[in-house]
């Protein structure tokens, strides 16, 4: 049982960090540019244009983010996440030197490993789960 507890933790942890790293490295400075108005200049996905494709990057950035933070619909939120990630990595950024791509890869293994072990007990959808 300590061990799981520790499992827990980490996956908090994990959650925490690249949550709150996301949302406010990353979501809401992408939302401010959404905001402000002027001119957009961001990597055009599949041909939606650049102010759609800011708007889906705020979503998962700012909106998916704070859901892992809080550990609501967890694993359903990591998806964005981790589409947003590959998006950077493969479309924005490939071809460019490694260091222009490794932080989209950095934050995509844990987007990962959320998807697939879950939020753990310190998350709102583990009290959910244990209320009903």
């Amino acid at each position: 049982m300590i061990h799981q507890r520790y499992h827990d933790l980490v996956l908090l942890l994990l959650r925490l960090t690249f949550g709150l790293g996301m949302a406010a490295g990353h979501g809401w400075p992408k939302l401010m540019k959404l905001m402000s108005g002027g001119s957009i200049k961001f990597y055009d996905f599949a041909g939606l244009g650049p102010e759609i494709s800011l708007g889906l990057a705020v979503f998962s950035e700012l909106l998916c983010a704070a859901l892992l933070v809080i550990g609501l619909y967890t694993r359903l939120a990591a998806v964005p996440l981790l589409f947003t990630m590959l998006v950077a990595i493969l479309g924005a950024h490939w071809g460019d030197p490694f260091g222009d791509f490794e932080k989209a890869l950095l934050y995509a293994v844990p987007y990962l490993c959320l998807m697939l072990a879950g939020p753990g007990w310190y998350s709102v959808d583990a009290q959910i789960r244990k209320s009903v």
